[in-house]
């Protein structure tokens, strides 16, 4: 038998105990040796529209500029834009509708309860990026100054001109820092058509001012020393973290085709609320009886500490859910990610099957318990370890081109089948190491 590894013995005596504290209730007592759990931990997971509720905000679309015969296709594209924006946000499993009320376009967005004021500001704001440049003396003007962005005639003059270069031709934005004054910066990368548009621009505006405009309004109005050939772009703007990462957010899913009017904000309840909820958990712990009988009564000792491996899985993963609701991007519990933790317990058993299995066939050919046990894990990687990364590729591509509630299932089923590879290969390997050397 290999040596001990009782390095992961404490790891998983240390994460069990961490896992106890963090889903535990809290324990108050004046007995000084429990003091310690005491805690107020003020953790809960975040549930979704589905068990909890939310907030409803309803928005007008301003058609007025769009022609009748494309208002249907610009009233669907804002309801996607605006779907991308809160998932880049991190709200997991929002609603978004859209609704024809008296001829006039309405889209209809229930989110979970979350920052509602940050989550305004990134839905509604219309993020349509532009860059203007110089004209020469006798270009054609705009038909009136109101016509011009707000500041573009104090930073360039009457003959300021819109590229042809805009939000379009963006491929990804992200937040950065400048070097020099540790603010926080906007970084754009252009596509390869959009790069070509910006070093055109910036080698015949060397020595002279390019305007960044965002809705109607300069931002920043930075000289070109040289041109800019990589396709990349920053900008500055003083902003705050959080300002810099919701304008990020909105240029990476686009700019609304049409401005939105907030009409009116209320909050909606639960769609499902406890009994569903209730019904499901009893379901799952139901379940999860049945799971450790099967293999008590199957595998023996084998089972049993593989049923103590299970709780212990179990345990990891909600104290995951509920760690992550500590964070902006943390994930929302709805019934559907329920059902996929659920499955996920199936499938962390299933590991378990194949090794004892594997075991089994070891012992029939006369090998000591001891090698049988480490034979069986090692030949039974292999089908664990291909397994699971198909599952986690399905998962991956339900998360990626899914919406809504098929996103939260994938994401609850990958972080279960992640933390069952775990649970299967070092807590009941290590048990069982530990059991039968003892």
């Amino acid at each position: 038998m290999r040596q001990k590894p009782r390095f992961l013995l404490w790891l998983i005596i240390v994460l069990t105990i961490f896992a106890v504290i963090v889903n535990f209730p809290v324990i108050k007592t004046s007995n000084s040796i429990f003091k310690f759990l005491a805690i107020n931990k003020g953790l809960d997971f975040r549930k979704g529209l589905d068990l909890a509720g939310g907030t409803s905000i309803t928005y007008k679309a301003n058609m007025s500029s769009i022609p009748n015969s494309q208002r249907n296709q610009a009233l669907e594209s804002a309801k996607t834009i605006i779907e991308k924006r809160i998932n880049l946000f991190g709200v997991s499993e929002p609603l978004v509708q859209t609704a024809n009320v008296n001829g006039e376009g309405r889209i209809i967005v229930e989110l979970p309860s979350v920052n509602i004021d940050q989550a305004k500001r990134i839905i509604g704001t219309t993020a349509s990026l532009s860059f203007w440049e110089e004209g020469a003396s006798g270009s054609a003007k705009l038909a009136s100054s109101s016509a011009y962005p707000l500041g573009i005639l104090e930073t360039l003059g009457p003959n300021a001109i819109k590229t042809d270069l805009g939000g379009r031709d963006l491929q990804e934005t992200s937040v950065t820092f400048d070097s020099n004054t540790g603010k926080p910066q906007v970084q754009l990368s252009f596509t390869s058509s959009g790069s070509q548009k910006f070093a055109n621009i910036t080698t015949k505006n060397v020595n002279k001012i390019v305007a960044i405009v965002l809705d109607d309004r300069v931002i920043e109005a930075p000289r070109v020393n040289t041109p800019i050939l990589n396709g990349n772009a920053v900008i500055t703007g003083g902003f705050t973290f959080e300002q810099a990462k919701d304008l990020s957010t909105q240029l990476n899913a686009g700019a609304l085709p049409v401005p939105l009017i907030p009409l009116e904000q209320h909050t909606v309840d639960a769609t499902l609320g406890s009994t569903s909820l209730n019904m499901s958990l009893f379901a799952g712990a139901l379940g999860f009886i049945i799971i450790v009988i099967f293999m008590s009564v199957s595998y023996g000792r084998l089972g049993i500490l593989a049923s103590v491996a299970l709780s212990l899985y179990a345990l990891f993963v909600l104290t995951i859910f509920k760690i992550s609701a500590l964070t902006p991007y943390g994930i929302t519990l709805t019934l559907s990610g329920v059902a996929g933790f659920i499955l996920s317990i199936g499938m962390a058993v299933d590991a378990n099957i194949l090794i004892f299995e594997r075991i089994k066939e070891e012992t029939r050919l006369k090998k000591p318990q001891d090698i049988a046990i480490e034979l069986g894990f090692s030949r039974a990687w292999a089908s664990i370890r291909d397994s699971n990364i198909s599952t986690l590729i399905t998962s991956a591509i339900l998360y990626q081109f899914g919406t809504g509630t098929v996103r939260g299932f994938a994401l609850v089923l990958a972080i279960g089948v992640l933390v069952s590879m775990f649970s299967a290969i070092v807590i009941t390997r290590t048990f069982l190491r530990y059991g039968y050397n003892r």
